[in-house]
């Protein structure tokens, strides 16, 4: 399958400068937020000719995301997004929920009452997206900022990247979740894990945490025709 470069989206372009930098961060943010289909092919050409630049920055940015592990390039030099299994899917989520607990965790400590405030706007900004109809884009992109915020208080977020990459992996599967997000966050997780956070509870915190987690999963779940990759 080809890329469908109409659905790409892209960031504000700088007017000098940072062009490559651009590329890679339009091209990045598509995959996080499931612009494209696991197994989808991405063809340098077309993606230059919609982001209006040369081959050569979207060759880096290829490159740049398939060190990340977001693209792959088979032995064709076929440059694709990689297909999501059951066992990789089950990978991946794990994985999050250990990475994502234990740096949940390691940053309370440094999480104070400007901390909280942020964390609480930024959750405001999650329900309203949930409030969106079908925009998976949006509520992705504010999921993963309250997350983020939240891990990037510890002074060494060693993790980060680490967890960003497995976003980025799990990001095209995303797409598949297009309707009824709302259903399956029917109980704020971030809610619990601020509570937690007030009380410097760090076990309540890692569950908090866990629980927002198994929640995407359950989004997953209830699509028609995956069954599979949860039997």
């Amino acid at each position: 399958m080809d890329t469908d470069d109409s659905r790409l989206q892209t960031l504000e372009r700088p007017d000098v400068g940072g062009i490559n930098q651009w590329v890679y961060q339009s091209l990045r943010r598509n995959i996080l937020c499931g612009g494209f289909a696991p197994g989808e092919r991405l063809t340098i050409r077309g993606l230059a000719e919609k982001l209006g630049v040369s081959p050569m920055p979207v060759r880096e940015a290829l490159h740049r995301l398939t060190c990340e592990g977001a693209v792959a390039v088979r032995n064709n030099r076929r440059v694709m997004i990689p297909e999501m299994t059951p066992p990789r899917l089950k990978a991946l989520y794990d994985l999050r929920i250990v990475l994502e607990s234990h740096a949940a965790l390691k940053a309370m400590p440094y999480v104070h009452e400007t901390e909280l405030l942020e964390l609480e706007r930024l959750d405001r900004v999650v329900d309203e997206s949930l409030s969106l109809p079908d925009d998976v884009q949006s509520w992705t992109l504010a999921n993963q900022a309250f997350h983020r915020y939240l891990y990037q208080q510890h002074p060494v977020p060693v993790t980060v990247p680490l967890i960003e990459s497995v976003w980025l992996q799990l990001g095209p599967f995303l797409r598949l979740v297009q309707h009824g997000l709302s259903e399956n966050y029917r109980v704020d997780r971030h809610q619990e894990a601020l509570e937690a956070l007030r009380q410097h509870n760090g076990f309540a915190l890692q569950r908090a945490i866990e629980a927002d987690i198994r929640d995407g999963m359950a989004s997953l779940e209830s699509v028609q025709g995956l069954e599979s990759f949860f039997g």
